[in-house]
């Protein structure tokens, strides 16, 4: 059984994950929830994505039109900007390094007891 995800360790990379979904289709704030449950996030909640988008489009990393819809109120479409593809470069990057740290400290084994310092 998986345990719970902690929200802390999501809240790290939601933007990231925000990006890249938008770089890969623009999409409005429901659909983006959608996507991320589809990829594995399925208690996502749209309290903790609407948020999000507003603070990346807040600062500018991604753009948004309203587009209207025959089911309903416009939808807001969401892109990256130009600093929104740089922040996900250099996010990545960061990511991915961050990643190797912790991966190489916590694949090594774990003694039954803590080794005494001298």
């Amino acid at each position: 059984m998986i345990p719970p995800r902690d929200p802390q360790l999501l809240k790290g990379a939601l933007s990231l994950l925000l990006l890249h979904l938008l770089a890969e289709r623009e999409s409005y704030g429901y659909q983006v929830v959608q996507r991320l449950r589809e990829t594995g996030l399925p208690d996502i909640l749209e309290g903790t994505v609407y948020p999000a988008l507003s603070r990346l489009e807040r600062e500018g990393r991604v753009t948004a039109r309203l587009v209207s819809s025959t089911s309903g109120p416009a939808r807001k479409y969401y892109r990256p900007t130009p600093a929104g593809y740089e922040a996900l470069a250099t996010g990545a990057a960061q990511w991915f390094a961050l990643a190797d740290v912790v991966g190489a400290v916590l694949t090594r084994p774990v003694p039954p007891a803590p080794i005494e310092g001298s």
